[in-house]
């Protein structure tokens, strides 16, 4: 593990930064994380206009509904920058601060192609979104565009599933051992009590013990039978997001059994229940100005807060108190000519007052009910995904991710799924599961064989028209031959499963003699069954393009037509992004071809 980081809260371990990144006013990257945090708050008022400071900005990429290479983020300040940029901030800062460590561990270390890198990223996130990381990555100077091998994408609840069937029994936490209603450990039993039986005939078993010094699988896992089915829950700062394994035996590889699901219900969902809170409070108007015009005191006021979140839990007893900057409070007179105890004293919210000490009272139930929209959203979305008749059989849930290590979000999932027979287990280190496991997926990428796609993928077509099945407004007539045409021909369909290496196979002609490049549009849908590109919920989502060299079939003797060429295209859709390979049939080359997911 690198490091802790520097900055961050007193009396705090930090193994984790936030996701913070300041610039300059010229646009120039100055720092990440805590130190871009701390020295954007201590900034004065009136130079902090100027910086450019983004916060809690990767979900924003996932909630862009038509992300594209020159797609912006907006500052705290207003000011709006390309989102590709502010991402390659962040990750050459990641590259510069991993390669440093690594030369004080290792001064020899090549500059070039030594390092295989890995970024993780919601298994809920589309191929654009996919697709503007990688390209961040290649803008951040991770990897070339031509060792493209050198950079993998890692789903994060699959990195977690890796990681946690490494995990031994003293590594994890069963929270179905809690006391009923305490909400701590009853009689100090981890998960190792529920496995002494299953461990003890580990032990009279010889094979067995091999397989767990051989295979290097945790104990949970040896006593797992090859077909046992379990859930990652990844409850991270943005998202929540679930997947369904079964392992697979004899090399301990998973099955994915239903396609990735889940939301934007992460951690962040809290702070904007606070912030809504803040501004039924003092009005809704003045937070934005205030954000807007004071953004390092706004900044100020989130630290305050995200301290009492952390000590949130559902049998806390007493008040917290949150303090409000000085700014605040001043502003607040300033534009509403009241001061802020006035205005708390005038609201309808009456579980927040003000306290003597100049600061701003919570009830425990009035902080646990900021959780609630967030904790209901991930409970539901787990509900849901146990309904589905594919993950029947599911008895194991793994909770991981840094939202993960709430004591709110720990009680109530327990309390809705333990009832049901599901056991609840989470790693010790549960902020960092995904962090190692991705480590895990990047030396053996193969470890997940079958995943299930989650859209239907195709390309529209013209077929031969059939009187009675075909639409008659779909009807070309071109040379006396009659067509049908937006015909959606489908690569994979939604919730198919597809193993890694799978090849969908098509061949494409040069539409004429000569031509350099073939494009073709892309089309995906949620439904299995639609018929045409033009159906309700089929939409562009891509181009697949064909690079070609020019060969001497493109033009034949004198007097004679150029012969046919054919281009065979090869995609792969069990990979955690969507590849394609392609040959020229005719001279057994290979052709450059992309899928492109940003291009409008």
């Amino acid at each position: 593990m690198m490091r802790k980081w520097e900055g961050g809260d007193p009396g705090v371990a930090h193994q984790k930064t936030p996701t913070c990144l300041l610039l300059t006013p010229e646009g120039a990257f100055h720092s990440f994380g805590y130190t871009a945090r701390d020295y954007y708050h201590d900034l004065d008022p009136e130079e902090a206009r100027d910086w450019l400071y983004f916060e809690k900005f990767k979900m924003k990429i996932h909630s862009a509904t038509d992300l594209t290479l020159k797609t912006q983020l907006e500052a705290v300040n207003g000011k709006k920058m390309p989102a590709l940029e502010v991402f390659a901030h962040a990750l050459r800062f990641f590259k510069e601060h991993a390669l440093q460590e690594l030369r004080e561990q290792c001064p020899s270390l090549p500059d070039k192609d030594t390092v295989r890198w890995v970024l993780t990223v919601p298994a809920i996130w589309k191929q654009p979104a996919k697709q503007f990381m990688r390209e961040a990555a290649y803008l951040a100077g991770l990897v070339s565009r031509e060792n493209a091998e050198q950079l993998l994408i890692a789903l994060e609840p699959e990195a977690a599933s890796v990681y946690c069937r490494k995990l031994r029994l003293h590594q994890l936490l069963d929270l179905s051992s809690r006391a009923p209603g305490s909400g701590r450990l009853g009689e100090r039993r981890s998960i190792d009590s529920s496995f002494r039986q299953a461990r003890e005939q580990l032990r009279r078993s010889r094979h067995s013990r091999t397989f767990l010094v051989e295979s290097g699988v945790g104990e949970l896992w040896a006593e797992m039978q090859a077909g046992d089915r379990y859930v990652v829950a990844d409850c991270g700062g943005g998202t929540v997001d679930l997947t369904v394994h079964q392992l697979e035996q004899p090399h301990g590889t998973l099955k994915e059994l239903y396609k990735a699901s889940g939301g934007p219900y992460g951690a962040v969902g809290v702070d904007l229940a606070f912030e809504q809170l803040l501004g039924r409070i003092f009005g809704e108007d003045f937070i934005a100005t205030f954000k807007r015009q004071r953004p390092a005191a706004w900044v100020d006021l989130t630290i305050a807060f995200e301290a009492r979140k952390r000590t949130a839990g559902p049998h806390r007893v007493g008040a917290l108190n949150i303090s409000l900057p000085f700014s605040f409070i001043d502003f607040y007179r300033k534009q509403r000519g009241h001061n802020v105890e006035t205005a708390l004293r005038r609201s309808s919210v009456n579980f927040v007052k003000w306290s003597s000490q100049g600061m701003l009272r919570m009830s425990c139930e009035a902080m646990n009910e900021l959780f609630q929209p967030t904790v209901s959203g991930i409970i539901q979305h787990i509900e849901a995904l146990l309904a589905r008749p594919e993950v029947h059989g599911v008895k194991l849930l793994f909770l991981v991710g840094g939202f993960a290590e709430s004591a709110v979000l720990q009680h109530a999932v327990q309390t809705a799924l333990g009832p049901r027979g599901l056991r609840v287990v989470v790693p010790h280190d549960v902020g960092l599961t995904i962090l190692k496991g991705a480590v895990l997926f990047g030396q053996t990428p193969g470890v997940v064989r079958v995943r299930r796609s989650p859209l239907t993928y195709g390309v529209g077509v013209l077929n031969r028209f059939v009187d009675g099945r075909h639409p008659p407004d779909k009807l070309l007539v071109r040379d006396g031959r009659r067509w049908c045409t937006d015909v959606f021909e489908r690569f994979v369909a939604a919730e198919q499963s597809v193993a890694l290496g799978e090849e969908v196979r098509r061949s494409y002609c040069p539409a004429r003699p000569g031509q350099r490049r073939v494009l073709i549009n892309l089309y995906c849908c949620a439904a299995e069954d639609a018929r045409f590109i033009t159906d309700p919920g089929v939409r562009k989502c891509g181009a697949l393009s064909l690079e070609l060299e020019p060969t001497p079939t493109d033009s034949g003797p004198a007097g004679t037509p150029p012969g046919r060429r054919e281009i065979r295209a090869a995609m792969q859709f069990g990979d955690t992004e969507i590849k394609v390979t392609a040959v020229d049939v005719s001279t057994n080359r290979s052709v450059r071809a992309t899928i492109d997911f940003l291009s409008n």
